[in-house]
């Protein structure tokens, strides 16, 4: 028997959550497959067999188990059809791809995936599959959506009817109680730390984003074609907020101890919502990309992320975080600093509203914007110069490349 123990995920991390078992007890599996996904308190990474035999399972999804735990054994002294159940023909169609002698299903669904599906009524045979032979993943899962049910048409009365149905029907005095998953914990106890122990202060201000939108408009389609990737908001964001940086240093800065740490270069923290929670993915170095580079590496990281396969390194030593709740309707909000850095900004939804433009009304396509800082290391004349300059830049995307 070869052991599958819990590997090393971080430091201080000692204990990690068994989240899907990709495989059963009994499969027979290759060498290297995954055979299923641990969750810690700051990512998911999966495991795989260290060798190709039967797999017995020692532990159940849900269970919290210890770095170096022993999870599932393999015996590599077994064949495969000893492994492989016999599966009777009626059971066919829902084989896994895996299954020898049976009728491979395109469209076959990861355990993982499965349940997502299941919750959202979405049948199986209706998604194309990203995974190896065409495996539905949990990304796909995540990512599809119940076939429109087209209502025929119904009367005054049916309808009401239906409504007085409907109200009895979504009200209820039940309660559901979940454990709180690794990464939520770690969520909740950084932002009350973060709250308790900064001088956290917000100031606001607006930017107009015609001219970013027109640049998006005029280059979007060369821009994407040469390469490879769309030309959204945030980079624009990205390099004005490198800019601003440059200028205003105690914001890039961080507290340790008695001393103010000051940073040369600018790691960008990019909040990206997943189905476990909020993660901050950074892009290292982004004061020296290109708008493209930073686009792609923002898909790149939020798309890991969302697959649960970033990494721990991936997401620590940010020097600044930019948050974006506009993604989800948000008008205005105060965000919470990333601890231990002393800024983060928020971006919000974009509005047209009338504002006054040399004696004129006009209707502008607005956004808030709201800087968190720690007012322990930044001064106010400071923090609201910082978003100034951010929102000038935005509004006039030549100082950008002038560095003015």
């Amino acid at each position: 028997m070869v052991e599958v123990k819990v590997p090393a995920v971080g430091e201080s991390i000692s204990e990690v959550t068994i989240a899907t078992w990709v495989k059963k007890d009994g499969d027979y599996v290759k060498l290297d497959e995954i055979i299923c996904s641990i969750e810690s308190d700051k990512a998911t990474l999966d495991i795989s067999a260290p060798k190709a035999g039967k797999l017995k399972l020692l532990a159940k999804e849900g269970d919290v188990v210890k770095i170096g735990a022993k999870i599932a054994e393999v015996d590599e002294t077994a064949s495969m059809a000893a492994s492989t159940p016999v599966i009777a023909a009626s059971e066919t169609k829902v084989a896994s791809p895996a299954a020898p002698g049976s009728v491979a299903q395109k469209n076959f669904p990861s355990p993982a995936a499965s349940k997502i599906l299941s919750e959202k009524g979405v049948d199986a045979a209706s998604i194309q599959g990203s995974g190896k032979d065409g495996r539905i993943t949990k990304s796909d899962a995540l990512g599809a959506s119940a076939p429109a049910v087209l209502s025929p048409v119904i009367g005054d009365s049916e309808l009401k009817a239906l409504a007085r149905a409907t109200m009895s029907q979504s009200f209820s005095r039940e309660t559901k109680r979940e454990k709180m998953s690794g990464l939520r914990k770690t969520i909740a106890t950084r932002l009350v730390n973060a709250k308790n122990t900064t001088a956290m202060l917000t100031t606001f201000n607006e930017v107009d984003m015609s001219a970013v939108m027109e640049i998006r408009k005029r280059y979007k389609d060369s821009f994407k074609e040469k390469h490879g990737i769309g030309l959204g908001f945030m980079s624009f964001f990205t390099k004005a907020v490198c800019a601003g940086l440059k200028q205003f240093p105690a914001v890039n800065a961080m507290i340790d101890g008695t001393d103010i740490v000051y940073h040369n270069y600018a790691d960008i923290g990019v909040a990206v919502s997943t189905p476990r929670g909020l993660v901050v993915p950074v892009i290292r170095n982004a004061e020296s990309m290109g708008m493209a580079q930073i686009e792609s590496k923002i898909v790149e990281l939020a798309t890991r992320a969302r697959d649960g396969k970033i990494t721990i390194d991936e997401m620590q030593n940010g020097t600044f975080t930019i948050t974006n709740g506009g993604t989800f309707g948000s008008m205005l909000s105060t965000p919470i600093i990333n601890a231990p850095q002393s800024a983060i900004l928020g971006m919000h939804n974009i509005v047209e509203r009338p504002v006054a433009i040399n004696g004129q009304v006009v209707i502008r396509p607005i956004m808030y914007l709201a800087l968190s800082y720690d007012h322990r290391i930044i001064d106010g004349r400071e923090s609201v110069s910082f978003l100034k300059a951010v929102k000038e830049m935005l509004e006039d995307p030549s100082r950008l490349l002038l560095d003015v």
